[in-house]
């Protein structure tokens, strides 16, 4: 059984300077939790009680967010805000959260190998990227887990785009798989043009990988952008025998620009049983009021 879960967040945010300068983009607020949060209790609600974080210089406050403040605890405890306080508790206790230190930005592979001496070469293990927030009523992660318990294979996200966006990313060439929604991806390929996609099938940011990658990734050489490419792994194990994909039917959130962040924020306030009936009403009107 999957238990662990690689979160990279070494990134340096640089699309939302600037606010990063200062404060780690997992860290932006969506709402009132910051979006490595709620990547976070996604791994939670799948069984993934054991979190590694690879981070960077500049993301303590990442590791900061899931420990104690028994100061800020304390002040909460003397003015009886007992919600506030029982929530910034049970943040220590979400899972057990380690952290380990990229010291270079050499890719996605080399973050993911980075957690080499976490996992353990038999273990299989989840990785989540942040940039990707997916509705919590949906069970996505727990599908991916299930299909990796079920063949032992690699499983990858897949999404469906417009045809005229597959250029913008990673594509799986793939057949039908065992089950709706499932398929047998052979290769991969990095931003093809239109014309040569072999779908519309793109890949998104959650894997289940076997410890089996560590090795290919210690051989994989650099690739796009001289960094080593978790993408490049998975094509020279989908070579030996096909990986998994399955698609992404749950609502998900693209937090990676400004707009998709904007996005995200009015989606989940609308959602929330305290906020959503009252924002949505002012939101109508504001926009009503400069429709007229």
């Amino acid at each position: 059984m999957v238990r662990k879960a690689v979160l990279p967040v070494a990134g340096l945010g640089t699309r939302f300077l600037p606010a990063t300068k200062a404060v780690p983009k997992e860290m932006m607020p969506l709402v009132d939790r910051p979006a490595i949060q709620y990547i976070v209790e996604e791994c939670v609600r799948a069984g993934l009680d054991d979190v590694l974080l690879v981070t960077g210089s500049g993301k303590g406050e990442i590791e900061d967010h899931f420990d104690r403040r028994l100061d800020l605890e304390a002040a909460l405890a003397d003015k009886g805000k007992q919600d506030e306080l029982t929530a910034v508790r049970d943040l220590a206790h979400l899972a057990q959260i380690h952290s380990i230190r990229q010291g270079e930005p050499l890719g996605l592979g080399h973050a993911v190998l980075m957690a080499a001496g976490h996992v353990a070469a038999e273990e299989s293990f989840a990785v989540l990227l942040g940039d990707d927030i997916i509705d919590p009523h949906e069970p996505f992660l727990e599908r991916m887990l299930e299909a990796h318990d079920r063949t032992g294979r690699p499983v990858v996200a897949l999404m469906e785009v417009p045809s005229d966006q597959v250029h913008l990313y990673g594509v799986a060439d793939v057949e039908p798989g065992e089950r709706d929604g499932e398929f047998l991806v052979h290769r991969l390929v990095e931003k093809p043009p239109v014309d040569e996609a072999p779908s519309n099938l793109i890949v998104v940011g959650r894997y289940v990988l076997p410890g089996a990658i560590f090795d290919v990734l210690h051989e994989t050489p650099p690739g796009r952008g001289d960094e080593i490419q978790l993408t490049d792994a998975l094509q020279t194990m989908a070579a030996d025998e096909p990986i998994i994909g399955i698609r992404l039917d749950a609502e998900r959130y693209d937090t990676g620009d400004k707009l998709g962040f904007l996005k995200a924020t009015v989606q989940i306030a609308a959602q929330r049983e305290d906020l959503g009936k009252e924002f949505l009403e002012w939101l109508r009107a504001w926009i009503e009021e400069r429709e007229a």
